[in-house]
C-alpha cells in the first residue's frame, strides 16, 4: 500500500518538474494538501512528511481537525469550500485563510468575526472564470469593486484570487483559462501590494495552472487517496 508520505513525494516532484518546464522556482509554488472527508490521523501522517498547509471543504470537519491537531501549532489552515453566512463565525476565528470570498457580506461577517488577538483573515476573491452556474465566484469584471471593499476591511488580508476552471482535457485551453486568471492577478498586484497568492490548479490542471503562475496548488486525492464521502461530516459544512 503506498503511504501518504510516498504519494506527497510524487506530488511535489510533480510540481517541480512543472516549475522546471517552465523556468519556474518550484518554492514559488504552495502545496496545499485538501484533507476533506479524510481524518485527523491522515494529516498527522501528512505532517510527518513536512506538509504544512491544509484545505478544508467543511467548515465543522475543518474545525473538528484543527482542535484535534492543536499540538502543531506550525500548520496553517485554509478553507476552500463554499461558506455560508451562518457558518462564518467558525472560519473567522479558526482558519488562517479563506479561498471563497465571493460577496461584500460575507466579507464584511469575516471581518467583525474574525477575533482581535489574531492575525488578519487571508482572503482570496473567488472567481467564476468559466461562467459556470453551478460554481460560486464573481466574474471578472466584479472584481475591482469587490477587491476595493475588502482592502478596507482591517481584519481581513486582501492575498489575492482563487479559481475552479471547468474540467478540460486539452491542455491548451487549460493554459488559456489559467492565464486569464494570471493576468487578473497582476492587474490587482498593481493596486494592491499585499496580493501575492493566486490559488489555482488541482490534479488534472496542475501542470498549466504553475504554467500560468499560479502560487499555490490544491491537491487531494493524489495524497490522500480516493474520498470516502459516507464517513465525512459534510453534510453540516
Amino acid at each position: 500500500m503506498i503511504s501518504i508520505q510516498q504519494n506527497l513525494q510524487q506530488v511535489r516532484q510533480r510540481i517541480s518538474a512543472a516549475s522546471e518546464r517552465c523556468g519556474r522556482d518550484p518554492a514559488e509554488v504552495t502545496l496545499l494538501a485538501v484533507s476533506k472527508t479524510k481524518p485527523a490521523s491522515a494529516v498527522e501522517e501528512a505532517v510527518a512528511a513536512g506538509q504544512i498547509a491544509f484545505g478544508e471543504n467543511y467548515v465543522q470537519e475543518g474545525v473538528d481537525k484543527i482542535q484535534a491537531l492543536a499540538a502543531y501549532p506550525q500548520l496553517v489552515w485554509h478553507f476552500i469550500g463554499p461558506l455560508q453566512s451562518n457558518k462564518s463565525r467558525l472560519v473567522a476565528e479558526h482558519f488562517a485563510w479563506c479561498h471563497t470570498v465571493d460577496r461584500l457580506r460575507i466579507a464584511t461577517r469575516l471581518n467583525e468575526q474574525r477575533p482581535a488577538h489574531l492575525a488578519p483573515l487571508n482572503v482570496l476573491i473567488q472567481i467564476n472564470i468559466s461562467d459556470e452556474q453551478s460554481k460560486s465566484g464573481i466574474m471578472l469584471e466584479a472584481l475591482p469593486a469587490l477587491a476595493r471593499e475588502i482592502a478596507q476591511l482591517p481584519h481581513l488580508q486582501l492575498r489575492g484570487l482563487m479559481a475552479i476552471p471547468a474540467p478540460e482535457g486539452d491542455y491548451a485551453r487549460q493554459l488559456a483559462v489559467c492565464r486569464q486568471m494570471a493576468a487578473a492577478l497582476a492587474q490587482l498586484k498593481q493596486d494592491y501590494p499585499t496580493v501575492d497568492t493566486l490559488s489555482l490548479g488541482m490534479s488534472d490542471d496542475m501542470d498549466a495552472a504553475i504554467a500560468a503562475g499560479s502560487t499555490m496548488v490544491r491537491i487531494g486525492t493524489a495524497i490522500f487517496g480516493a474520498r470516502d464521502y459516507a464517513n465525512a461530516s459534510h453534510n453540516n459544512n
